[in-house]
C-alpha cells in the first residue's frame, strides 16, 4: 500500500455501494462520477417541478439492501420508507383481457383462473415451485458466489443435489419452458417478458430466469419518493461513513504501475494516486479502451449486447383505462418485437409497452386526477453508437405504442415529455450503443461469460449489471458488494500486517 486510498469510479449503484462497504471498513475511498448527481442508470427527469424516475422503477430483494445497510451500521428502514405492493402488475392486451399479477399466489392464481381457465390456473402453481426451485438451487453458488462457472455448480451439487441443478432447466429456452406451463400465449407473455429485465428476448433466454417470478413474489415494494431516493440514500451513507465523492469529474486513463493499478488521469488532467480502483461502468467501455489500453486487456467481451428502450416520461392527463404503478400492454405479435430489435435492428412495429405511474398506489389509487408523472418505455435495439433513428422512425414507433395503449382503453394527453432514444442512452453510457442491461443472456453459456469482480490487472475491480450476477438494482447492489470484498481481501493479503496487541507481549507494526 503506497497512498492508502481506494478509487471507486462511477457512481452507479454498485459503486455507491462497494463505496459504503468499504468506508465502512475504515479504509480512504473517493467516487469520481462524471454526472452532477449519483445513481448512474437510476436516474430522474426534471419536467419543471416535476422529478420522475426515468431508469430502474421496481423495487426488489430487500434482503439485500438490509444486509448491505446493517454491514455499514445503519438500518435500511431509517434512511428509506418501503411500502408492500400487493398488486406487482396490471396486463392488458389489445386481442382482449386484462389480468392483475399479485404478491399472493393464491390470489393471482384465482385471478389467472377466471382470465384463462382452471388449467392455466394449475399451470401457474406449477410454474411458481418450479421458479421456487430454481431460486433455492443457485441463490447460495450462483448469485452469491463471487465467480461461479458451471463445474463449480456441478461441484456444489454434487452428488445429492444434480437433480435439483438439472432441474434449473440451464440449456431450454424460457419461452419454450413456459410452453410446459401456459396454453394461452398471452400468458406466456406476461412471463415471458421477466427476460427482458435482463435485457434479453425470452425466445433465446435459458429458463433459469423463471427465478424472477419467485423473486417478485418474494415482495416488491414502493419507494417513499421515487426510485431515485435508493441511490441518494446510499451515497449519503458513503459519504457519512467517510467516503469522499466527486461529481463532474470523468476518469479518462486508468493508470498502470509495476504492472498494477497505480492512479488515475481525469479528464481535466488532474492525477490521484490510488492503490486499487473498482470499476461501476460497462464492460464494453473498458473493453473498447475508454480508460486507457492497457486496462482494456484486463477482460473480455463476450455475447451480444442487451436491450436497449425509447422512453417517453412525461407530465400526462390519463384517463379511460384504469392505470396500476406498473402497467405492462401487451400487442399479439411477440415474436416479431423480439426479431426486429435483435435479428433486424429495427424498432418494433408492434412494440409491448410499459407504463410506470409514479403518483399511483399499487392498485391504481393515491392520484387525484389531472397531470400525473408517467414514464412509457419501449424495447430497442443497442444500436445508439452505429445510427440514430429518423424522426420519422421515433413518430412511427410512438405511434404504434400509443396506438396500443388506446386500443386497450387508455388515452393520454401528454402536456410535457422528455424523450430518450438508443442514442440518447448511448451518449449517458458509451460504446454500449444504448444497451442497459450488459450483455444479453442468450444461450445457456452466457450467464457464465460475465466477469467476476477481479480482472486480470492487479487492483482494478468490476462491479455494476454487466458483471456478475447481472442487471437490476438488487444484483448490482450485490455485484458492488462483491468487489468491496475481493478488493479487501486482496489487500489484507499483500499489504503490511496491522497493528496488533498481545497479551503479555508489546504491540507490533
Amino acid at each position: 500500500m503506497r497512498t492508502g486510498r481506494v478509487a471507486v469510479v462511477g457512481a452507479g449503484i454498485g459503486g455507491l455501494v462497494a463505496a459504503l462497504s468499504l468506508a465502512a471498513q475504515g479504509l480512504e475511498v473517493i467516487v469520481l462520477e462524471r454526472a452532477a448527481t449519483p445513481g448512474g442508470k437510476m436516474r430522474q427527469i426534471a419536467l419543471g417541478d416535476a422529478r420522475i424516475d426515468a431508469g430502474p422503477t421496481v423495487f426488489t430483494m430487500r434482503w439485500v439492501f438490509e444486509e448491505i445497510f446493517a454491514e455499514a451500521g445503519a438500518r435500511l428502514d431509517e434512511h428509506l420508507t418501503l411500502q408492500p405492493a400487493a398488486v406487482l402488475a396490471r396486463h392488458a392486451w389489445d386481442g382482449g383481457g386484462r389480468l392483475d399479477l399479485y404478491a399472493d399466489i393464491d390470489r393471482s392464481a384465482e385471478a389467472i383462473g377466471a382470465f384463462a381457465g382452471p388449467a392455466a390456473a394449475q399451470g401457474y402453481r406449477a410454474f411458481c415451485d418450479r421458479a421456487r426451485r430454481i431460486w433455492s438451487t443457485l441463490e447460495q453458488p450462483f448469485i452469491r458466489a463471487p465467480r461461479p462457472s458451471m463445474l463449480s455448480l456441478i461441484t456444489a451439487a454434487w452428488p445429492a443435489g444434480l437433480a435439483e441443478l438439472w432441474g434449473v432447466s440451464p440449456f431450454a429456452t424460457l419461452w419454450r419452458a413456459l410452453a410446459e406451463h401456459f396454453a394461452d400465449a398471452r400468458l406466456r407473455q406476461l412471463f415471458g417478458r421477466y427476460s427482458t429485465y435482463c435485457g434479453s428476448s425470452p425466445f433465446l433466454a435459458p429458463a433459469t430466469l423463471m427465478l424472477i417470478a419467485h423473486v417478485e413474489q418474494q415482495g416488491v415494494w414502493l419507494v417513499k419518493g421515487g426510485m431515485y431516493r435508493v441511490a441518494e440514500a446510499l451515497a449519503g451513507l458513503a459519504a457519512a461513513r467517510g467516503a469522499q465523492i466527486r461529481y463532474g469529474a470523468e476518469v479518462a486513463e486508468i493508470l498502470v504501475g509495476g504492472g498494477r493499478v497505480a492512479g488515475l488521469r481525469l479528464a481535466d488532467g488532474e492525477r490521484l494516486a490510488v492503490d486499487a480502483a473498482i470499476l461501476n461502468a460497462d464492460l464494453a467501455a473498458l473493453a473498447a479502451g475508454l480508460f486507457g489500453e492497457l486496462p482494456a486487456r484486463a477482460v473480455t467481451l463476450r455475447g451480444e449486447r442487451s436491450l436497449s428502450a425509447v422512453t417517453w416520461a412525461m407530465l400526462a392527463e390519463a384517463e379511460g383505462f384504469p392505470l396500476a404503478r406498473h402497467t405492462v400492454f401487451f400487442s399479439g405479435a411477440y415474436a416479431d418485437e423480439f426479431d426486429r430489435v435483435f435479428a433486424q435492428q429495427r424498432l418494433p412495429a408492434h412494440p409491448t409497452v410499459y407504463a410506470c405511474a409514479q403518483d399511483r398506489d399499487d392498485a391504481g389509487g393515491g392520484h387525484a386526477g389531472g397531470p400525473e408523472r408517467l414514464l412509457l418505455l419501449v424495447n430497442a435495439p443497442p444500436s445508439g453508437d452505429r445510427r440514430a433513428f429518423t424522426p420519422a422512425e421515433i413518430k412511427e414507433c410512438e405511434r404504434a405504442s400509443f396506438g396500443l395503449m388506446r386500443r386497450c382503453g387508455l388515452t393520454l394527453r401528454p402536456m410535457a415529455t422528455a424523450l430518450t432514444t438508443p442514442a440518447e442512452f448511448e451518449r449517458l453510457f458509451p460504446a454500449t450503443g444504448g444497451a442497459l442491461y450488459g450483455r444479453a443472456l442468450h444461450g445457456w453459456q452466457a450467464s457464465f461469460q460475465r466477469p467476476g469482480a477481479r480482472t486480470a490487472l492487479p487492483g482494478l475491480y468490476l462491479c455494476g449489471g454487466s458483471v456478475h450476477p447481472g442487471a437490476g438494482v438488487p444484483m448490482a447492489a450485490l455485484s458492488g458488494r462483491q468487489a468491496a470484498a475481493s478488493l479487501r481481501a486482496d489487500l489484507g493479503s499483500t499489504g503490511p500486517s496491522r497493528r496488533a496487541a498481545m497479551r503479555g507481549g508489546t504491540s507490533t507494526g
